[in-house]
Parts: structure tokens; C-alpha cells; sequence
């Protein structure tokens, strides 16, 4: 008990796609399940490692490109921790999908105790606060919209008042399970006057939201790129970390910026906190100590994050939800 107080000292100081099968294989969903291992090695797609790893976390999927990266130097302070099971998806889906019930990931049941879980929105973890579930929690680092176009931005795409057009296929995160959207994307819409064209108004997954117009993705941060690549849309709303990861993989992507305060840079913050239910506290709270330090901040920063603040840092608890 003793060393699990130390760490949580130092922690608060410091429904299936439309799209055919391929497509999706080729978007690169199962690499958002992954083991590392503490000899560098990785697996992906083990998902009975959820119930084993020396440290399991359900992450908000626009993270991905970060974590191995990360993972890698978080062991190599950390070598006793031989596993860690990282899982990248929309965290509503997490949330409703795997830990409020049993879930299932390529016909494989998933752990529903992670040993932490992070989202854009704070509302799932003020749910799960309800739930006797989690307490505490830290903002540990920030993000802002963009839109990811074909490289060369041959439609000639100057912001995000250009989703009006009528000549533009596009390609959305849903509405249901993506936070991006739900919370920041279609408030932006809102904020344009274009939701409504835009969206039709539709409330679905791996649709088309309006026919041949706008497709709302089952996990936009595999899926739009890939679109945009293949010709199948000109232009999808992502945040920023995710043109940079795809221009550093020379992908034939591009971003147009969004203009402050409709990117919404002001409003979106990730939220980290552990499960109580969880298998590994003294792990979990190493990992949120660390989350704290110059060298996690910096790799976030490398991929193009927003940095929280040193107040944002420290583990608080969560406030009830109203």
C-alpha cells in the first residue's frame, strides 16, 4: 500500500461498416489494439490481452500515432512492467461498448476493467463517477480540428466555411461513438450554419448521412484518410495530430487550418483517470505520474498536441455529474 501511495503522490504533483469488408482491413482498425512488450516488441489484435496485461488502457482512438513512441519510453523507465495493452478507439464506444457492458472485438470478449481510460469528454468520466466506478482524474494534454485533404488540395479548400460547398464528398467522424464529433465537430457545423446540410440530420455509423454527399466513419481516424487517399472523399473534419502523423508517413494527405475559435483548441482537453474495478492500480498510477513529466509532454508535443498546463496535471477529483 505504502508504494501505491507513493505513485499517486507523485501523480498528483506532477453495428458493422457499410463500407465493404476490405476497405476496412485496409484501413488499419486492427492497430488500434495492441500489446507492447518490454523487449520492444508488439502485438496487435490480442485481445484477450486485455485481461492479462501488466497495465491496460482504453484510450481516445486520435492518439494512436503517439503511443508507441510513448509506451516505449514509459518502459524503458518502467521495465518491470513486461505488457501493456493499449486499445485507441472512440472512447464512447469504449465507454458504452466495453465497460458499462460486456464487449466484443473481432468476436473476442474484451476486459471490462481497464486499468485506465481516457476520453475528449469529460461527461464519461463524471458517468463513471456516477457509477462508483472512478474518482479522480487529470487533463493531460490538448488538441484542435483541422481538415485533412488530398495532397496538392486539388478542390481548392480554403476552411471550413467550404463544407457548404455542394461540389465536396465528404468523410465525418459519426455522431454516436466519436467524440470528436459529437462534441466539437458538430458544434463547429452549428457555429458555420451548416449542420444541417451537412449532416442531413442523420444519426448513424458507417453510413452515408446524406448519399453520396457525407459519410459518417466507424473510426474516422482510419477510415478518412484512407477515403481521401482512395478518391473516395475530398475533404473529412480530424484534428491536426492526425494531418501530422499522415504527412510524416508521406501519406498523400494535407490540412487546411481551421480558424480559432471554431477549431475549438479553447474547449478540448483529454481526460485521464483510473477504474477502480481496475487490475493494476500501482501501475495505473505510474503511467499518470509519468503522463506529468517533460518527456511525455514533449513526445505529445512532437505530434503536434497542445500542452496542458501544470495545474491541469494534477489528479482532482471529478465533479458529480448534474
Amino acid at each position: 500500500m505504502k508504494t501505491y501511495r507513493t505513485a499517486l503522490g507523485l501523480a498528483i504533483a506532477g453495428l458493422v461498416l457499410i463500407a465493404p469488408a476490405r476497405s476496412a482491413e485496409d484501413a488499419g482498425h486492427n492497430d488500434d489494439y495492441r500489446t507492447f512488450h518490454a523487449d520492444g516488441s508488439i502485438d496487435k489484435g490480442k485481445i484477450g490481452d486485455s485481461y492479462s496485461g501488466d497495465l491496460v488502457m482504453y484510450l481516445a482512438g486520435n492518439q494512436f500515432m503517439v503511443m508507441e513512441e510513448l509506451i516505449r519510453d514509459f518502459q524503458s523507465k518502467n521495465p518491470d512492467i513486461a505488457t501493456i495493452y493499449v486499445e485507441t478507439i472512440p472512447p464512447g464506444q469504449i465507454l458504452k461498448g466495453q465497460i458499462l457492458q460486456q464487449g466484443e472485438i473481432n468476436d473476442q470478449k474484451t476486459a471490462q476493467n481497464p486499468d485506465l481510460f481516457a476520453s475528449v469528454n469529460l461527461g464519461h468520466l463524471k458517468t463513471l463517477k456516477a457509477k462508483g466506478m472512478m474518482s479522480d482524474y487529470m487533463i493531460y494534454t490538448h488538441n484542435k480540428l483541422e481538415l485533412m485533404i488530398a495532397a496538392g488540395n486539388p478542390k481548392a479548400i480554403k476552411g471550413a466555411e467550404d463544407l457548404g460547398r455542394d461540389d465536396l464528398v465528404q468523410s465525418h467522424p459519426n455522431p454516436l461513438t466519436e467524440g470528436i464529433f459529437r462534441f466539437y465537430g458538430s458544434q463547429m457545423l452549428k457555429d458555420l450554419g451548416l449542420h444541417a446540410k451537412v449532416t442531413g440530420g442523420a444519426e448513424c455509423k458507417g453510413c452515408w448521412a446524406v448519399d453520396g454527399k457525407t459519410w459518417f466513419t466507424e473510426r474516422h481516424h482510419r477510415e478518412t484518410p484512407y477515403r481521401i487517399e482512395n478518391g473516395e472523399a475530398d475533404v473529412g473534419i480530424v484534428w491536426v495530430t492526425e494531418v501530422v502523423h499522415a504527412k510524416a508517413e508521406g501519406r498523400k494527405i494535407d490540412g487546411v487550418a481551421i480558424a480559432a475559435p471554431l477549431n475549438q483548441q479553447d474547449r478540448v482537453g483529454y481526460a485521464i483517470g483510473a477504474l477502480q474495478s481496475g487490475r493494476n492500480p500501482y501501475n495505473a498510477m505510474r503511467y499518470l505520474a509519468y503522463l506529468g513529466t517533460k518527456d511525455a509532454q514533449g513526445i505529445y508535443a512532437r505530434y503536434g498536441f497542445l500542452p496542458a498546463t501544470d495545474e491541469e496535471l494534477k489528479l482532482k477529483p471529478i465533479a458529480a455529474k448534474k
